[in-house]
């Protein structure tokens, strides 16, 4: 399969910015879709052999319109909550988005799609909003007999700019000594955004990719807990990460489910909600880690977190923290 064009939905997010700047250096030419081009110059604007296009990814004419002269398309559009509470808005993003792109690329004959999907996705038996309508989407994409289909299930990404460890630094810095923490027995296996990104590459040409659900794990598991206390070592501060009881961690989600209008109005997403908690009673971890077959060294937390959490300040990484927060990159 020929591939030289691609169209990106969610280029101008924290994934797409490193996948788009690996992609471009390994010669493909990229057209990435935003809601506001002049908010995201600083990172791709001047990015070479990169259209970055304004326009509304959730508009399937518009799609249409832009997958015109593509070789194939990444989708990598998601969010983490939604502002209501009945499952509509994750629905909207991945669901229904979902089978927009596919009508598109089908407008267009582009036979190649990579999806983002997520660990523990399943239409049928997920606990949450959030991961049945992944799992809902993931299979949607993969029935499109016509269209050659990978996706792909990281488990909780960083790097640089994501939104999970620097998160967690802007809550810990505003904390008074002691952290009350949902969900602390949670387990995750923290994946690298540049192995995430070598994935997508690797598999982008590749024939027995065709047709997989690729799951992407890094080389250690750790709970919750452990995450929070070691970002809290990275910041040079002591605060007491305290696990919240079962009881005590449904009704944080629930209040922060009520209070979501506040954090609307001030254009952040909720830090936690009854979906998140849902969320994280399956384990973020790899059945079959499909991560030590493409990249040969995945990178560790330890290797990468501690150089950008050194510098981190709330006031300098504000800005930053909203709009990560909101996590739909379009």
């Amino acid at each position: 399969m020929i591939i030289k064009k691609i169209c990106i939905l969610g280029g101008t997010g924290f994934v797409g910015t490193s996948l788009a700047n690996r992609l471009v250096d390994r010669g493909y030419s990229l057209r990435i879709l935003t809601r506001d081009r002049e908010a995201r110059k600083e990172n791709l604007i001047l990015l070479p052999a990169t259209d970055l296009v304004e326009a509304n990814v959730h508009d399937e004419n518009a799609l249409t319109e832009q997958f015109a002269g593509c070789d194939a398309v990444i989708n990598l559009v998601g969010i983490l909550n939604e502002r209501g509470r009945n499952g509509s808005g994750f629905r909207a993003v991945h669901v229904e988005l979902a089978e927009k792109v596919i009508n598109a690329c089908r407008a267009n004959g582009i036979r190649r799609l990579l999806h983002m999907s997520a660990l523990n996705a399943d239409a049928r038996n997920a606990p949450s909003h959030y991961l049945r309508t992944k799992g809902e989407a993931e299979d949607l994409v993969h029935t499109a007999g016509d269209i050659r289909v990978t996706s792909f299930r990281p488990s909780v990404i960083f790097g640089q700019r994501d939104s999970f460890f620097n998160r967690f630094a802007g809550l810990l810095k505003l904390s008074p000594g002691v952290f009350p923490l949902a969900c602390a027995e949670a387990r995750f296996a923290p994946v690298y955004v540049g192995d995430v990104a070598d994935a997508f590459i690797q598999s982008l040409r590749d024939p027995d990719f065709y047709g997989q659900r690729l799951e992407l794990c890094g080389p250690h598991t750790y709970t919750l807990q452990e995450l929070v206390e070691y970002t809290a070592a990275c910041l040079d501060i002591r605060r007491l990460v305290l696990p919240l009881p079962d009881l005590l961690a449904r009704m944080q989600g629930t209040m922060f489910d009520l209070g979501g209008f506040l954090f609307n109005l001030v254009g952040m997403e909720k830090p936690f909600s009854m979906d998140n908690y849902l969320s994280m009673t399956k384990d973020s971890v790899c059945a079959e880690n499909a991560l030590p077959g493409i990249v040969t060294e995945p990178t560790a937390v330890e290797a990468v977190v501690p150089q950008y959490l050194s510098g981190h300040t709330w006031h300098s990484r504000y800005d930053e923290f909203r709009r990560e927060s909101r996590r739909e990159s379009v």
